[in-house]
């Protein structure tokens, strides 16, 4: 998958520029949008850490993302005491998910006296006071409804990627420009620069959380879910792996959010503190294999590309603008009953109405594919894709 995604670039600028160009700008998502699906999908991969390895539902999650989307946006612009606009973003992403650590030691030792819907809802009930204040507060913007953007004359140029202050070892995300990078003897342009940095940062975060789950931490955490009374029978003691968990899924969850305000050079409350943005991470677990780590990130890939291909945009990709532009005018204008026409048909059910097709989809996977998508092929596969992998191949090499 990895391989798989580092060359999706280059693939879909190939099919782009075939004779399937329409055709391929239809059915894949475009790169800046995949480059939503990883920073959001680190996100939904981080929900998962603590919800599907604990059991412990988060509703409250978007603080965390919000936490890091702010304080690089404000770091950025000089807002953030004691650091200076010029801090290097590998240290601002740092810093914010320790910051965000902080907040979710604060929260989860409240929380976690609870379990279940009360746990749910109490972590709910937070996510909204920190929306409503960050909503509210001046200190963050003229209009603190719209949120904040990092200042052009603060800061002028994107965000470095790699190892602070060796800028051999850098790439700009967020560019503000169209200009190509010359790297490894390939032309990238902006777009995939920040593709394929955002990326590593995200595949980085992804390993180290995939470490701790199967290393013996993970296993208490498992035990949790399973059983959380037996497993402080043995000796351990829940509340702290719990709390533990939910800090190290906060730090995660806050680096997704540095890299939405960095790439993005702007956080609005809306689009990062609001509960539906946890929701959005519910969705993409569920779709993509609850308890699988990597399977949210497969499940926004999913529903992105669903909601691209559904989009109402007037030219070039998704269903609506294709049949638009391919239909003969004599469908476009066939009646089919009243006096609605074939045009008015797709123009009434399809223009604006891809969360709609989403929602049943996802009714769809709930009673049909309760695993997900990930969570369905290891239980056909027996076990995880990589462990299953190297006795299939034997076998085929036998026969």
């Amino acid at each position: 998958m990895v391989a798989a995604l580092a060359l999706y670039p280059f693939v879909y600028a190939l099919l782009v520029a075939s004779p399937l160009g329409t055709e391929a700008e239809t059915l894949l998502p475009r790169v800046d949008t995949m480059v939503g699906v990883f920073y959001f999908g680190l996100f939904a991969m981080s929900f998962d850490f603590v919800s599907g390895y604990t059991g412990y539902l988060s509703f409250g999650h978007a603080i965390f993302y919000g936490t890091g989307a702010y304080f690089v946006v404000l770091a950025a612009n000089g807002q953030v005491p004691l650091l200076a606009p010029g801090t290097p973003f590998m240290l601002m992403l740092l810093l914010a998910g320790l910051l965000a650590v902080a907040i979710a030691l604060a929260i989860g030792a409240l929380s976690f006296r609870l379990s279940g819907v009360y746990f749910a809802m109490i972590t709910l009930g937070f996510a909204q006071v920190a929306y409503v204040f960050v909503r509210g507060w001046d200190y963050v913007s003229e209009n603190p409804k719209d949120g904040a953007a990092v200042s052009t004359d603060v800061h002028p140029d994107g965000f470095d990627v790699g190892i602070p202050w060796i800028d051999a070892l850098n790439l700009e995300i967020g560019r503000l420009t169209g200009d190509t990078v010359e790297f490894l003897f390939v032309s990238l342009s902006g777009t995939e620069v920040s593709y394929y940095m955002v990326g590593l940062v995200v595949l980085v975060c992804y390993l180290a959380m995939q470490r701790l789950i199967h290393s013996p931490f993970g296993t208490v955490l498992l035990a949790i879910r399973e059983n959380e009374e037996r497993a402080e029978a043995v000796g351990y003691e829940p509340f702290q792996f719990k709390l533990a968990a939910f800090a190290i899924s906060g730090f995660f969850a806050a680096v997704a959010g540095g890299l939405s305000g960095g790439y993005g050079r702007s956080v609005a409350p809306d689009s990062s503190m609001y509960f539906l943005v946890t929701g959005d991470a519910l969705l993409a677990s569920i779709i993509g294999g609850f308890g699988t780590l990597a399977g949210p990130l497969y499940g926004r890939l999913f529903d992105e590309t669903v909601r691209e291909f559904l989009s109402k945009r007037g030219s070039g990709g998704g269903l609506l603008p294709y049949l638009r532009d391919h239909l003969p005018a004599s469908v476009i204008e066939a009646d089919l009953v009243g006096g609605l026409t074939v045009g008015g048909a797709i123009e009434t059910f399809l223009n604006g109405h891809a969360s709609l097709y989403v929602g049943v989809i996802f009714v769809l996977f709930v009673l049909y594919v309760p695993n997900g998508l990930l969570g369905t092929v290891r239980d056909r596969l027996g076990g995880t894709v990589a462990k299953q992998l190297p006795d299939y191949l034997d076998r085929y090499r036998r026969d």
